[in-house]
């Protein structure tokens, strides 16, 4: 049995779908939300700007109805299922704040593993955004040989610190500067996590 710990990207690697974008049809910001969207994950615009202007955007909507947005966003079910059965080793390392996925979290049952932005909320608004994910940093804390999935430009630091960096392109294109990183890429989140389970 190998030691490896599985640190994966939520956002179109545990979901089917880019959750923001969803939650923003709620208030008709999708095509802002998307371009935005799109052009950080190709690393057009740095993970951080893009994400407080992203927040800005999504500012008239409350907290817990993101919160129900986001928790019932479709999920890639051979990942998800491979997560349910391995708990105790993998991890979610996600750019998303966590008044916002906390629902998703624990239908996953993986509140204590989540790493993430965070925010203060008032009157079911969001105050203040108190912190932004570094994902690269964040992995640097982890002392195991560990494998990352994710799919975006904001992914590609994980990976250059993964012993195993995976791509997952099942719901979009890979970003190029991951998959210059990437070990192994798949297209289909089963033959995806089959090879998540040879690596037990």
């Amino acid at each position: 049995m190998s030691d490896y710990i599985f640190l994966f990207d939520m956002d179109s690697t545990i979901t089917r779908k880019e959750v923001l974008p969803e939650v923003s049809k709620r208030i008709g910001k999708l095509d802002e939300m998307r371009r935005l969207t799109e052009a950080t994950m190709r690393g057009e615009i740095p993970f951080r700007t893009s994400f407080l202007n992203r927040v800005k955007i999504l500012s008239d909507i409350s907290v817990s109805e993101v919160n129900q947005v986001v928790s019932e966003i479709p999920l890639n079910p051979y990942i998800a299922d491979f997560i349910e059965n391995n708990r105790d080793r993998c991890y979610v390392v996600t750019g998303n704040l966590d008044v916002w996925i906390s629902g998703l979290m624990k239908k996953l049952k993986m509140e204590n593993h989540c790493y993430c932005s965070k925010a203060d909320v008032k009157n079911d608004r969001i105050s203040k955004v108190v912190s932004v994910a570094d994902k690269e940093l964040m992995v640097r804390q982890f002392v195991q040989p560990m494998v990352v999935v994710g799919d975006g430009d904001n992914d590609s630091g994980m990976a250059r610190m993964a012993d195993i960096a995976v791509g997952f392109g099942g719901v979009r294109p890979i970003a190029q500067s991951l998959l210059r990183n990437s070990d192994f890429a798949f297209y289909d989140d089963k033959r995806c996590a089959d090879f998540l389970w040879q690596l037990l």
